[in-house]
């Protein structure tokens, strides 16, 4: 019977050890998501910005995307205001 006990005693630790495990690897994979996540947003935004003074620059500032959305904005207000 000791043989047993000892036995279940043991596959309850590895099986604790097991699940504690398990927490950690889900929480380091959140963790690297995040990382991943914050990493494609800044390249995303960096790759904007370049676009946009590339466009700037071909078109010898003519078009300007932050001025359009920044008279688009100010149209929607104005837009509002009116009704």
């Amino acid at each position: 019977m000791k043989l047993n006990s000892l036995g279940a005693a043991s596959l309850l630790a590895l099986s604790l050890m097991m699940i504690s495990g398990c927490d950690q690897v889900e929480k380091s994979a959140q963790q690297v998501m995040g990382k991943a996540t914050e990493s494609a947003k800044q390249a995303i935004d960096d790759t904007q910005k370049a676009a946009e003074q590339a466009l700037s620059e071909a078109t010898n500032g003519l078009i300007n995307p932050q001025k359009k959305d920044d008279q688009e904005e100010n149209e929607s207000e104005s837009n509002t205001k009116e009704t």
